[in-house]
């Protein structure tokens, strides 16, 4: 075609195009359909139209469609240019399948440029090919070391009788649980990190450059990162059932795994077994201390009651009194016995009959021991030197007193016995508070990488992308219905 012809065919188009209103002229449908009116009028004009639409929208299945029926009738418009053998024509017509040629070839090669950047492919496919690639090729594995135990304490019901059982509270113990959270406790803390790292080294484990950048603990990490490192790699399961406590420590070999985790037992049943004897010591000296304080306070009314005693050359003051008495009771009886007597003689006899004086004797010496007995039992004798000395002066001061440290004895053997049952409460109760870690499963050391778990991680990868995705879509959609 010449440049004439193709000016002319410029000039129709835009005649067209002023003809057309501007949403037609943009819609790829009516671009097509008004190709289709123009093939049998002006094939030039219905060739420049269809460009336009697949200039629009190369991609379209009916502009593929109408591309494809304008070129089977232009290889028929090409046997009868053959036909008429006119140079002009065939000019015409070479000039047109390069134009058209030119426009599909466009199409074409915008086509993967078009695909590319589609949104799904941005969002969707790009992302989830380079997770895949770093979950695949680039993440380093990491060995998983398990191992299970139990926190018990020794059955002490079993080995005692009823009475030491009735002290200890029938063998009410503290519940599991309580003692498993305090395993778990001491595993994420601060004290236990510090151990690993002077034990094993573990920070230069982690931090290594065989490991993949995202993956590894980096050198300038702080100890707040190595603490929350630690807890990502050192997880414990707790069963409320059978109060069994498992560990489970993931490494990037599966040597420093079986370590790790062996030292993480050996260090959690040295920490039980010491909480359990530091309780059980502090209880037993409280009550040790308390009961030797009662049993100086024993020795110490002991030996103020002998000393009394050896004092006074008494071994019973009690007693001596109650003897004294009997003797001035006895006394009194003769006395009044041998009176009735010197009544009956005075009747029959003189007061100077030899009888008489002999009996008036009689009485009146027994009166006068009656009141020495008397004056042992309640009158003070040296008084001076016993106000000198705070001593007692007679029998009943001296019972008294005797009494006072016969009580203090007493009290004081009451106190021993009942610290000398707290104490043997307090070691029963001691023996029933140490508690035991007993390993149910060794550390395992493990063949295999548990992790990573590509087709989990890549699924759950894939599930969250395309549920983000689709509520931008929607977001998006809804602010152009609002527009």
């Amino acid at each position: 075609m010449t440049q004439s012809a193709v000016n002319k065919v410029e000039v129709r188009f835009n005649q067209l195009k002023q003809k057309t209103q501007q949403k037609e002229w943009n819609s790829v449908e009516k671009l097509i359909l008004i190709s289709n009116n123009l093939k049998k009028e002006d094939i030039a004009l219905a060739r420049r139209v269809l460009q336009r639409a697949i200039v629009l929208k190369p991609n379209n299945p009916k502009v593929k469609a109408a591309l494809a029926d304008f070129s089977s009738e232009l290889s028929v418009v090409q046997d009868s240019v053959m036909k008429s053998s006119s140079t002009e024509q065939v000019d015409w017509k070479q000039s047109k399948f390069l134009v058209i040629k030119n426009a599909v070839d466009k199409g074409l090669g915008n086509k993967t440029v078009q695909k590319a950047k589609q949104p799904w492919v941005l969002f969707l496919l790009v992302p989830f090919l380079i997770f895949a690639f770093y979950q695949t090729v680039w993440a380093s594995p990491r060995f998983e070391s398990r191992a299970q135990l139990i926190v018990q304490q020794p059955d002490g019901m079993a080995t005692m009788d009823a009475s030491m059982a009735l002290l200890s509270g029938l063998g009410v113990s503290s519940p599991a649980s309580a003692d498993l959270e305090l395993v778990k406790a001491y595993l994420y803390s601060q004290d236990m990190i510090d151990y690993l790292q002077r034990e094993l080294d573990m920070v230069t484990h982690y931090n290594s450059y065989d490991v993949d950048y995202f993956s590894r603990l980096h050198d300038e990490a702080s100890q707040e990162d190595l603490f929350s490192y630690y807890e990502q790699h050192v997880k414990v399961e707790i069963d409320e059932k059978s109060s069994v406590i498992t560990f489970y420590v993931q490494a990037y070999n599966s040597e420093f795994a079986h370590k790790l985790n062996r030292l993480l037992v050996e260090r959690s049943e040295w920490y039980i077994n010491s909480i359990g004897h530091q309780l059980a010591d502090a209880q037993l000296k409280f009550i040790k201390n308390e009961h030797e304080l009662v049993e100086v306070r024993l020795e110490g009314a002991k030996s103020n009651l002998l000393n009394f005693q050896q004092h006074y050359n008494l071994l019973d003051p009690e007693a001596e009194g109650a003897a004294f008495q009997q003797i001035t009771y006895k006394l009194e009886g003769q006395v009044a016995s041998m009176q009735a007597e010197l009544k009956t003689l005075l009747a029959v006899m003189t007061e100077t009959a030899p009888q008489v004086l002999l009996l008036k004797m009689q009485i009146t010496a027994l009166q006068q021991q009656l009141e020495l007995e008397r004056e042992r039992l309640s009158l003070q004798q040296n008084r001076s030197e016993q106000v000198q000395t705070g001593e007692p002066g007679s029998i009943s001061e001296v019972l008294a007193k005797y009494t006072d440290y016969k009580i203090a004895l007493e009290l004081a053997l009451q106190a021993y016995t009942s610290s000398q049952i707290s104490l043997e409460k307090a070691r029963i109760e001691a023996y029933r508070q140490l508690k035991y870690l007993i390993v149910l499963e060794s550390p395992t050391q493990p063949q295999d990488n548990q992790y990573p778990d590509v087709f989990y991680n890549l699924s759950l990868f894939a599930a969250i992308s395309l549920m983000l995705f689709g509520i931008g879509k929607i977001i998006i959609a809804t602010v152009r219905e609002l527009n």
